[in-house]
């Protein structure tokens, strides 16, 4: 789906190498994202790989956000 080159450059910016990048991935396509003792897990992984301490309020929002489905389908609205 995304190139070496897309990898290269989110390594570049973010340090997280490919192999991190996909064992995530994995992680969060295999995951029972309805179980909130999952979610916290992943975030909290995730956190450690950004280099980022995520907040008890901020992984709270997440998992809510997450359990009751309000994630943008449509990766544009993020941004």
């Amino acid at each position: 789906m995304f190139g070496d080159s897309f990898f290269n450059k989110v390594e570049k910016k973010t340090k997280v190498d490919k192999k991190t990048i996909m064992s995530l991935a994995s992680k969060v396509q295999n995951a029972n994202m309805q179980d909130e003792k999952v979610l916290r897990d992943l975030i909290k992984e995730i956190g450690e790989v950004a280099g980022k301490e995520v907040s008890e309020e901020k992984t709270q929002k997440i998992i809510d956000t997450i359990v009751k489905d309000q994630v943008p389908k449509d990766l544009d609205k993020l941004l």
